[in-house]
């Protein structure tokens, strides 16, 4: 293609120059992570899933982690019922207020930063309980945590 050929064609369609907007580059972000969730769950929720930084703000109900879940940093705000996540869950720094009925996690789980106030009936860790830096935190001591959250087998760190 000659040069004036190529002018001709630039002028014809000055769409080519236009810059994406920002928006756009958000949207298909997010479109990005949800197929990422999608190809995890149907390759079998198999090994870790690493959402940490990304802007998710749900995740699709009755999910099932096989390892571990990051969702540090997120704008996750509420957890799909029937969560599982067979590695650690970690949470830190995000503005989670409640867990989800139920929830179950093989390792430690992670609240530390968040402004986590209850934990629900029937919380299982297998690992430790991290919630440095949270209201529960600064209402109970750790005795009095792990009385009423028998369901955590590890440590409690607050």
């Amino acid at each position: 293609m000659k040069f004036n050929d190529l002018t001709k064609l630039l002028e014809q369609d000055e769409s080519i120059f236009q810059p994406r907007k920002m928006e756009d580059r958000k949207t298909r972000y997010i479109q990005q992570i949800q197929k990422q969730i999608q190809d995890y769950i149907n390759n079998g929720s198999k090994g870790n899933l690493n959402l940490f930084r990304t802007p998710i703000q749900t995740l699709p109900a009755g999910l099932k982690v096989g390892g571990n879940l990051s969702l540090s940093r997120t704008q996750i705000k509420t957890l799909p019922a029937g969560l599982k996540v067979g590695g650690n869950l970690s949470l830190t720094n995000t503005q989670i207020k409640t867990l989800p009925d139920g929830l179950e996690v093989g390792g430690d789980l992670y609240l530390y930063d968040t402004p986590i106030q209850t934990l629900p009936d029937g919380l299982e860790v297998g690992g430790d309980l991290w919630l440095l830096k949270t209201p529960i935190a600064k209402q109970y001591d750790r005795q009095q945590l792990k009385q009423m959250y028998p369901g955590v087998k590890g440590h409690i760190n607050i």
